[in-house]
């Protein structure tokens, strides 16, 4: 186990922002993982656990007390089993999968961050989300002080949310167990309309993995969304804000609201969601609100490839990231009557 005191962050995440936290721990083992916790938890010292960093926004002042980097490292593949360590890179876990010729997580290839962190926020992309797959978590509880086996049941997994986002403060993870599929080495069926028309093939159909992997990577590459350091465009957390999801009754009002500023004809996208409601594009209603690719003057600003991430050009600080989010959001809301909740974590802040 590794320690540093007065730690800079900043350089573990994507955004490349925030202050130092008082400790870092950096744990390469399970054991490790637990005993800093169970440290922590024993000293009433505030815990932050940092993967992969690609959802973070960590406050100018820093953190003041544990940072625990997870930096445990596993694969292990039995049958159409796939196991991995919460330190994992979860875009070398994907390419595996590929090459392995195991269906389910290909559509999810160039998203930035740690396996572990997958199940928390059920990540998503591209008609695909970690919950379809994942068969196991296996975490640390900090409430019983033992390690526990959660089934996808368990885990309340549903839009960008899980078991343990609804409670962060009990649960650290250790390791991913996901039931693959082998269909002859073809992808999953395309769900996603953007990913089929550029595949040119119909939803539902199947295509090889590599090439459904190669589609999404290039997708996300042209959105700034495959980290380059030598693209600001990828100093984001990705996705800032998640899509609306809308009751019929608050679908209809923003329908309203969108034939008023837009005109009659204009349609907002609409997408079946769960119990009858509709989810709706957080960067359809950004672009439409006056937020177009590139918007600000300052070093946070909005992508040039992309209107639901948000940037730092280089110079930027965590109140200037925060400062256009919250433009952001009041916009779209006096716009369309909809508030965006951010999808980032935030450490020490909130919009």
């Amino acid at each position: 186990m590794h320690v540093l005191h007065d730690a800079p962050l900043a350089p573990l995440t994507t955004f490349r922002l925030g202050g130092p936290a008082l400790r870092l721990v950096t744990a390469e083992t399970d054991a490790e993982v637990i005993a800093a916790v169970r440290e922590a938890d024993d000293s009433g010292t505030p815990l932050l656990v940092v993967g992969g960093g690609s959802n973070l926004v960590i406050g100018d002042k820093g953190f003041q007390g544990t940072a625990l980097r997870i930096a445990t490292r596993g694969v292990e593949l039995r049958g159409t089993t796939l196991e991995l360590a919460a330190g994992e890179v979860w875009s070398d876990a994907v390419a595996r999968s590929v090459e392995a010729g195991l269906a389910g997580i290909e559509c999810l290839a160039g998203i930035p961050g740690s396996a572990g962190a997958t199940p928390i926020q059920n990540v998503g992309a591209y008609g695909q989300e970690v919950s379809a797959t994942i068969s196991e978590v296996i975490a640390y509880d900090r409430r019983t002080g033992e390690t526990v086996t959660l089934s996808n049941e368990e885990c309340d997994f549903s839009y960008r949310h899980s078991r343990f986002k609804a409670d962060p403060e009990r649960y650290v993870v250790l390791r991913v167990r996901f039931e693959l599929a082998d269909a002859g080495g073809l992808s999953a069926p395309i769900k996603y309309a953007e990913t089929a028309r550029v595949l040119g093939v119909e939803p539902g159909d199947r295509v090889p993995l590599d090439r459904a992997r190669e589609t999404v990577l290039k997708l996300r590459a042209g959105k700034g969304m495959v980290l380059d350091a030598d693209d600001h465009d990828t100093w984001s957390a990705g996705s800032f804000f998640t899509n609306p999801i809308l009751t019929e009754e608050q679908f209809a009002a923003f329908q309203e609201r969108v034939r008023e500023r837009l005109g009659e004809g204009v349609e907002p996208p609409a997408y079946p969601a769960d119990e009858g409601r509709r989810k709706t594009s957080a960067a359809w209603l950004i672009d439409k609100a006056g937020y177009t690719k590139g918007y600000g003057t300052g070093p946070a600003r909005i992508s040039t490839k992309h209107t639901l991430a948000l940037t730092n050009r280089g110079e930027a600080t965590t109140e200037d990231l925060l400062a256009l989010a919250r433009e952001v959001v009041a916009g779209v809301r006096e716009a369309f009557g909809i508030t965006l909740v951010n999808e980032p974590v935030m450490v020490g802040v909130g919009l």
